[in-house]
């Protein structure tokens, strides 16, 4: 009777460990990131699906946004006047540019060469405008153009060059990263203010913006810690911009600053700064009043460039991409617990439930945080300091490369891995960036394949 008890026992604590083991497990499962709008797709258009719980009234809207993110724009007049008005001063001709397949720009082609979709934003030092965040430049405004329509000179060109630095972790392995560093020349309108700074900054993947649009407000905000009261060396500040629509400060949400509340504010934006492009919320053609080719440049028969519905069918199409599941692999788990263990979560917080419901697991707190002095630019936007940047969502990390042809991290592309990425944190996560380069080999694997799996 002993011996049986004994086998009982020990089968009992083993299938009570195993359960204890499979729950636990089950807290690290985000196979659908974006809930209910989650799909199975990890190829070259996996950021390309619509969300699954739209109508074919609304799918016919998405459509329509998507061609108009496709096409390339031409100069006005054209006889294709449903796309002209490309210009006077602009960066690319299409969306797809600087979101190819909707995923994230290309800061370096592959033969070295600086592609169009690295953006330099326009900033005067310690200066900030109540709606636009940032005062831009007298002559060149807030990004810098560098093509122009017929007769009309392009604002500047831009170069960068990188310098080695070597890191190396606790077991000696030494992991070299590249240090940007930019210029722009060629200025074609005069000199640049002498308080000019200016941030270089690639375009971010397009899947689940309508999720992140849709947590609360006070979700957000719960996360918030501007005093640090918990002492835990992360105090994520939410960034309060102007809104066109509500004409009030509001909470902003997107771009790498968080300087802007609506995926549709955001769409008019690069419309404007990126193609020219006139719209509801920027009805003045992009240019300064030393730019007198840009001025007399000729318009199109429309008000706008880009009328409300079609601005519209654009913002629809940008908010409703599905957000592809994560991959399962046989270490995602580990990898997810010592994501955790390490503190990342603290500012990539891994789960919001949205307003109608759906629960994602975004990797982001929306808010900014401080991220050292090397990925400073000092260009301040409304309450976004120089040093600070907005948590970037994770969903979609691992396939980057898959969907844009190049492997390009943080907000100018300077990383060519997740591991440089993770290398490049400093700041209020220097004390997290520490802890993954004390681990031990397989450990940080473990956690790599982890963040490729999103």
């Amino acid at each position: 009777m002993k011996t049986y008890f004994s086998i009982l026992a020990v089968a009992f604590f083993a299938a009570a460990c195993s359960d204890n083991t499979s729950s636990s497990n089950a807290n690290y499962d985000y196979t659908l990131l974006a809930g209910k709008n989650s799909i199975s797709d990890r190829s070259l258009k996996s950021f390309s699906h619509a969300n699954s719980n739209i109508s074919k009234e609304e799918l016919s809207n998405f459509r329509l946004g998507k061609s108009f993110f496709r096409i390339p724009w031409v100069q006005a007049p054209a006889s294709t006047t449903a796309r002209d008005g490309l210009g006077p001063l602009f960066n690319s001709n299409t969306c797809m540019s600087c979101h190819p397949n909707n995923g994230s720009g290309v800061a370096v082609n592959k033969k070295g060469e600086m592609n169009r979709s690295l953006l330099f934003r326009l900033a005067l030092k310690n200066k900030t405008d109540i709606k636009n965040g940032l005062v831009p430049d007298p002559h060149y405004g807030a990004q810098l153009n560098i093509n122009g329509n017929r007769h009309v000179p392009y604002e500047g060109k831009t170069r960068v060059e990188y310098t080695n630095l070597h890191m190396v972790y606790s077991d000696g392995t030494i992991k070299t990263l590249s240090k940007p560093s930019y210029s722009i020349n060629d200025l074609q309108y005069g000199p640049f203010d002498k308080e000019l700074i200016f941030s270089p900054r690639i375009g971010s993947i397009l899947i689940g913006l309508g999720e992140l649009e849709a947590i609360s407000t006070e979700a957000i905000l719960a996360h918030e810690d501007i005093e640090d009261e918990n002492e835990d060396g992360i105090s994520g500040k939410a960034n309060w911009v102007y809104s066109p629509e509500s004409n009030k400060s509001v909470l902003g949400r997107f771009t790498w600053k968080a300087s802007a509340a609506s995926v549709k504010y955001q769409v008019a934006r690069a419309m404007i700064n990126d193609m020219g492009l006139t719209n509801p919320y920027f009805p003045n053609e992009n240019c300064s009043p030393f730019e007198q080719e840009c001025l007399q440049s000729p318009k199109g028969k429309h008000e706008f460039d880009v009328p409300e519905k079609r601005l519209n069918a654009v913002t629809y199409y940008t908010s409703n991409l599905a957000v592809p599941k994560q991959e399962k692999a046989s270490n995602v788990i580990e990898g997810a617990k010592l994501f955790t263990q390490l503190s990342c979560v603290s500012c990539h917080v891994n789960s919001f439930t949205t307003k109608d419901g759906n629960v994602i697991h975004p990797f982001t707190d929306l808010l900014l945080h401080d991220m050292g002095q090397d990925l400073a630019d000092e260009v301040t936007e409304f309450l976004a300091q120089g040093n600070e940047w907005r948590t970037a969502p994770l969903w979609g990390l691992g396939l980057r490369n898959t969907v844009s042809g190049a492997a390009n991290y943080l907000h100018d592309g300077r990383a060519k891995s997740i591991e440089e990425a993770i290398l490049w944190h400093g700041g209020e996560a220097r004390k997290s960036k520490k802890s993954f380069m004390n681990l031990a080999q397989k450990d940080r694997k473990s956690l790599l394949d982890f963040l490729n799996s999103l």
